[in-house]
């Protein structure tokens, strides 16, 4: 079965100031999630699900997905604040849904077999989705470990360890110079996902010799390879997560902070897939410059068409 790519799409870009999943950035008027689609059909992937806020929805759909039309199969998830698990509530005064964990989980009744996640307003490259097709194609099968209680004499059921993946990125080709960024910092042993500790406020001038960050430390920029039995896993951390912070209002429930839990438990190994590919996003509607010049220079040197669609 072939790979689906799932895009995480439903935020509206507040410190963008627009919905800049739709903001041209290519010299035939590109977004950057053209060309996440074109590396990822590249790569084999041959279906899209996008998870949107329904209330954009019409022009998602007719000014994004209408350009991939005969390209790739596309499908839609809605992204919602009263999309819960039964017995939870939305507490009064919430406003925004709770997270990428969550828009995951949202997408949990679409996705029927291997599955990439990644952010829409952000730009992994060619080799990214390179590395995420070869793994999602063949992934090591979840392996069952037994265990023995010799106080009991009991032994108890087996733990079902799944592996998953992730594209790792230097902290310092992740940063912008127009304000703080949040970053999954991550712990890696022997190309293995060990841990990831959310970073918030990292500005660029903190970064570099002697100073707080390296610039050397590996990050999440979710970019995910998962099989389907990260989906129980993340279900339970939902319900987990929306026991103990469901009533704060502006708790998140962060895809990252989740794979590190199963990891934490043994429920799961993340290899982590080094790569060639540097990243860019638009954190900042300041970033932009820095984008387009960035995809011209790509255009120029043949990694892409001057027109994608």
């Amino acid at each position: 079965m072939q790979p689906t790519l799932l895009v995480l799409a439903a935020g509206m870009g507040s410190r963008y100031g627009g919905l800049k999943q739709i903001d041209p950035v290519g010299p035939a008027g590109e977004t950057v999630l053209d060309y996440a689609v074109f590396d990822a059909v590249r790569a084999g992937f041959k279906r899209v699900v996008f998870v949107i806020r329904e209330e954009f929805a019409e022009l998602f759909k007719t000014q994004v997905a209408a350009k991939y039309a005969g390209l790739i199969a596309v499908d839609y998830v809605f992204q919602s604040l009263a999309a819960l698990p039964a017995g939870f509530s939305v507490p009064v005064g919430r406003e925004k849904p709770w997270g990428t964990g969550h828009a995951v989980w949202c997408a949990r009744s679409v996705i029927g077999g291997n599955f990439a996640v990644i952010n829409a307003d952000d730009f992994y490259g060619a080799d990214s989705f390179a590395q995420l097709g070869k793994f999602l194609a063949a992934p090591a099968p979840a392996r069952a470990v037994t265990g023995y209680d010799p106080m009991s004499g009991h032994r108890p059921p087996p733990t079902i360890i799944a592996e998953f993946a992730m594209v790792g990125f230097r902290l310092d080709r992740t940063l912008s110079e127009h304000g703080a960024v949040s970053r999954g910092v991550c712990s890696l042993q022997q190309g293995q996902l060990n841990g990831i500790v959310e970073q918030t406020g990292i500005l660029a001038n903190e970064v570099g010799v002697d100073k707080k960050y390296s610039g050397a430390e590996t990050v999440s920029m979710n970019c995910w390879g998962f099989t389907p039995g990260v989906l129980a896993g993340l279900d339970g951390q939902f319900r987990e997560f929306l026991k103990e912070k469901g009533a704060e209002l502006k708790s998140e429930f962060y895809l990252p902070a989740a794979v590190a839990g199963m990891v934490a438990r043994a429920e799961a190994t993340v290899r982590v897939l080094p790569t060639t590919s540097t990243w860019f996003g638009v954190t900042y509607r300041e970033d932009k410059p820095r984008v387009q010049a960035a995809i011209a220079d790509l255009v120029a040197r043949g990694l892409y068409p001057a027109r994608l669609f």
